[in-house]
């Protein structure tokens, strides 16, 4: 998967106005109606990233999950991997009314 240009990545924020970017990761914090809607926000994003082999780094503090979203395998920039998890993320947490 190759890195996006700034001009795609400013193309694709425009789907995922919920994240936000910083350098070459994009991150989205999912407020969740309760600590175990939000385990099971994480349970439905893990198997999301598994389902597109691509991982997110996650980071859960009570109701507040934390998803980091960069692709490793192009040295650590921004592909179309990302977006696109983040768009399947931002659909669980939907389910989940976060």
């Amino acid at each position: 998967m190759a890195r996006l240009s700034e001009d795609e990545i400013l193309g694709r924020l425009v789907r995922v106005p919920l994240w936000k970017r910083s350098g070459d990761v994009i991150t989205r914090t999912v407020e969740a109606p309760s600590f175990l809607a939000g385990i099971a926000i994480v349970d439905g994003a893990a198997r999301e990233a598994e389902d597109a082999n691509h991982h997110p780094d996650i980071d859960i503090r009570w109701r507040n999950v934390t998803f980091t979203l960069t692709t490793h395998d192009e040295g650590s920039a921004l592909s179309a991997k990302d977006f696109d998890l983040a768009e399947r993320i931002d659909r669980v947490a939907r389910e989940y009314s976060a």
